[in-house]
């Protein structure tokens, strides 16, 4: 998988504000929100919270893959965001999350979502890359970095 084909710069954030995972999720609906029309942002933040709620998405080494299954038109979408400052993620680690991929999936994409999901958290397994993601200083570098065109 190429994350280039889910990701785009409108929904590339680095060094933002985290606050709390709650505050977190709440930003990343509105990036969702904003940049793909039709997508309402508070039932976003419900399904995600909601997912989160089942069991927290921090997969160690301060990286998260907060997703769910939405209304996207029978798209797969992601969002790119790096933070200021770790924050509490109840990751499975106990380690601060800095580090975020959010993923949004279509309602009936079964097995496409957990294919992208093992994929992306393959990717996310690379030292090299999950290092130059966190280097990026403004949202078009992490953009770049992030769907490989860096």
């Amino acid at each position: 998988m190429q994350i280039s084909t889910i990701l785009n710069a409108k929904r590339t954030r680095a060094k933002i504000a985290g606050g709390s995972k709650k505050r977190l999720i709440e930003t990343l609906a509105g990036i969702f929100s904003e940049s793909d029309n039709g997508l309402d942002q508070t039932e976003l933040f419900q399904h995600i919270f909601a997912r989160e709620r089942l069991g927290s998405t921090g997969i160690g080494g301060g990286i998260a893959i907060p997703h769910c299954r939405f209304k996207t038109e029978g798209a797969t979408l992601c969002a790119c965001v790096t933070l200021e400052e770790a924050i509490d993620f109840d990751a499975v680690d106990s380690k601060p999350v800095d580090l975020i991929f959010a993923m949004l999936v279509p309602e009936n994409a079964e097995d496409e979502h957990l294919q992208t999901l093992a994929a992306l958290a393959e990717t996310l397994q690379r030292d090299d890359f999950v290092k130059r993601l966190r280097n990026c200083k403004t949202d078009e570098e992490l953009f770049n970095v992030a769907s490989g065109v860096n």
